[in-house]
């Protein structure tokens, strides 16, 4: 039986171990709370900016010049965290941020061999090293990681732990974390690693400079092939996986990080938020083959000549992609300038919005005759960009051509002021020259657009004839989005038709899309702008500093282009819309009088507009004897010659029609045996020229 007085004695020990043990938790709450470990609420991170669906378009260096990206667990492979976890810690999940069991091994055998065979710290420890670096391998600095680590674990999850230190681990030269080094090493994020990839990315962090691939790659080489052997004696990998794995190559290249989207990316900066990512409406699949295309374009074009390209979605204004100069990086180009939001002339490109309120209006069909001959409006006189005229021609052909005086002749008549009221209603607001009102010229390229100006247009096209407000994310959270009609439904469908029958530039991909080409005054600037069902592709090749470039054009130099760009940027094709229900297109010969041509007048009657003279004609001369062998059976035909007039041209003998219609000034008649005839010529104002010939 126990005595009182050992009782007593055994109270008072326990009391007094209780009041120590109290004292020095005590102790260690206060220090903990007095010394905390630096652990900020957000770790200092490149700023990203990403794509609509959340991938790296664009990194920035931290302030310290690190690429340090953030990093969760859902953005890594989970076969490297387990790998990194069973080569580093894997009693990681258990213990309170020290692993006395590891260390005890790390002693024994650091006594036995007399030098450090394998380490005993923690992913905690390891993690308290990088926020507070040591200044020496002292034991010291081991015992006070220690204690850091088990402040670290009181404070973090398991998962923030992991996270932090696939963050700032380090992995050679300024590479600082598993997505910068995953990117660097092998050109993709670390959501999908080969067991190769992920051995190497586990084996790097413990001597990053010594082991860096791309300047020791057999030293890394090494060590990846250790950590394959490691993960066969913990059982993680299988024999024949490892080996397998370890015949793959290890590059010794080390890449650049994404830098898509440039111009956009820099746009982005002042919106920075301190560990939050930026994010654009740009897919990076598209970005990714629309500045290939760029890159491409501008070699073949040559030194100075740049690059910019836009393509959005015409169902909601996002732009998917957008390239502001063929290389962002390039001074002879003067990459650095964003060519997307520069005002040039767009030359020929406005002129299906012309034409689309003539048809609102009622004034042609696609049939319509118009002419395309010298005309002057007050001192006006509009060429031609290849300063030949066709004579008449339909609506349609004047579009498709892209003759400028027909387009001015419609724009007269619509007026200028209408269709600049209509860019406005559509959210874009053309730049005049000063203290100038919107004139005939502005359907040439007499007024100053944006390519995104000029993108925003043509999803109207695009969509039915409804515009909406491009955007990409740079523009401030209060910035207003509009939608706006641009021209009524079958107005719309008509431009549609037309254009796309525009001829393809050679060796270009038939990808069923309508578009327009436009060159400015002076080979300053090649446009090409398109659209299938959905979305709208806009391309701007030039110098950026507005010189003038031999040879430039629009259908030499940015329609193949578009059409690259088109099929680069990996977008299903959507088919166009089809002939909307009850529309009609009538054939010429069914148009009512007033739509025969443009220019009749209510009674059916052409205006008096016509300043060529009337048609004469000149072979044969009235009163000829002509020998043509009629009596032979090799009868010659008779050749036909006028002078003056308007084409097209018909020709009557004897009151009967030749077969077609003829624009040239030349035709040939069989006549069907000797004797008088009569030759009669109409030209299209309908004036006539008559002759006699006897034919022998």
């Amino acid at each position: 039986m126990l005595s009182k007085k050992f009782l007593r004695r055994t109270a008072v020990a326990g009391a007094s171990l209780i009041g120590l043990t109290a004292i020095a938790a005590t102790t260690l709450w206060a220090l903990d709370r007095a010394f905390p470990p630096p652990l900020p609420a957000e770790l200092t991170v490149s700023t990203e900016v990403q794509d609509r669906d959340g991938e790296l378009l664009r990194a920035f260096a931290t302030p310290d010049g690190y690429w340090r990206l953030e990093t969760r667990l859902d953005q890594v492979d989970k076969q490297f965290v387990d790998m990194l976890v069973t080569y580093e810690d894997k009693r990681f999940w258990d213990h309170e941020g020290v692993d006395v069991l590891a260390l005890a091994r790390a002693a024994g055998q650091f006594a036995t061999s007399g030098r450090i065979v394998s380490g005993g710290s923690t992913l905690s420890m390891q993690l308290a090293r990088l926020i507070e670096p040591r200044e020496s391998r002292s034991l010291g600095s081991k015992v006070k990681q220690m204690l850091r680590a088990i402040q670290i674990e009181r404070r973090l999850s398991k998962r923030e732990i992991l996270e932090r230190y696939l963050t700032l681990a380090p992995y050679g030269g300024n590479l600082e974390g598993v997505r910068a080094a995953s990117l660097a090493y092998f050109g993709k994020e670390p959501k999908r690693l080969t067991v190769s990839e992920a051995a190497l990315l586990v084996a790097l962090p413990q001597l990053p400079e010594k082991r860096r691939p791309d300047r020791n790659l057999k030293i890394a080489h090494a060590a990846r092939d250790r950590v394959l052997t490691r993960m066969v004696s913990s059982r993680l990998l299988g024999e024949r996986e490892a080996a397998r794995a370890a015949l793959d190559d290890v590059s010794d290249l080390r890449r650049t990080l994404p830098a898509l989207a440039a111009h956009a990316a820099y746009a982005m900066l002042p919106k920075a938020v301190p560990g939050q990512p930026l994010q654009l409406t740009i897919r990076k699949s598209v970005q990714e083959g629309l500045e290939q295309v760029a890159r491409d374009a501008a070699t073949k074009l040559g030194p100075r000549l740049s690059v910019a390209m836009v393509l959005a979605d015409s169902r909601t204004g996002d732009i998917l992609g957008e390239v502001g100069s063929a290389n962002f990086f390039d001074a002879s180009r003067s990459g650095w300038i964003d060519m997307t939001k520069i005002v040039r002339s767009p030359g020929s490109t406005l002129k299906p919005f012309i034409y689309g309120l003539a048809f609102e209006q009622g004034l042609v069909a696609q049939e319509t005759l118009i002419d395309d001959s010298p005309v002057d409006f007050s001192g006006y006189r509009p060429k031609n960009f290849d300063m030949g005229y066709q004579g008449d021609v339909s609506i349609r052909q004047a579009l498709q051509l892209s003759l400028n005086v027909p387009a001015i002749r419609v724009l007269d008549a619509v007026g200028p002021t209408r269709l600049m009221a209509r860019f406005r209603q559509a959210g874009v607001s053309p730049i005049l020259p000063v203290n100038e009102a919107p004139g005939l010229a502005i359907g040439l390229g007499g007024v100053g657009v944006t390519l995104r100006d000029l993108v925003q247009l043509y999803t109207g096209l695009a969509n039915g004839g409804k515009t909406h407000t491009l955007h990409d994310g740079t523009e401030p959270a209060n910035a207003e989005r509009t939608s706006a009609t641009i021209l009524d439904g079958p107005a719309n469908w008509q431009i549609i038709d037309i254009l796309s029958g525009v001829k393809p530039p050679e060796g270009a991909l038939q990808r069923g899309i309508a578009y327009k080409t436009g060159t400015s005054y002076g080979y300053r600037d090649a446009w090409s702008v398109g659209f299938d069902g959905r979305y709208v592709l806009g391309v701007w090749v030039g110098r950026p500093d507005a010189g003038a470039v031999p040879g430039l054009s629009g259908y030499v130099s940015a329609a193949p282009i578009l059409f690259e760009g088109f099929v680069r940027s990996g977008l299903a094709a959507i088919p166009l819309p089809g002939k909307p229900p009850g529309m009609f297109s009538p054939r010429r010969e069914d148009l009512p009088v007033t739509l025969a041509r443009f220019g009749a007048g209510s009674d059916g009657l052409v205006q008096a507009t016509v300043s060529e003279p009337a048609p004469t004609i000149i072979f044969p001369p009235d009163g000829a004897r002509v020998d043509l062998g009629t009596n032979s059976a090799d009868a010659s035909p008779l050749v036909l010659k006028l002078q003056g007039g308007r084409a097209p041209f018909r020709w009557l003998a004897n009151g009967k029609p030749l077969a077609g219609i003829d624009r040239r000034r030349t035709a040939t008649w069989q006549p069907d045996g000797a004797g008088y005839s009569t030759l009669t010529v109409i030209d299209a104002a309908g004036r006539a020229a008559s002759v006699k010939v006897f034919v022998e």
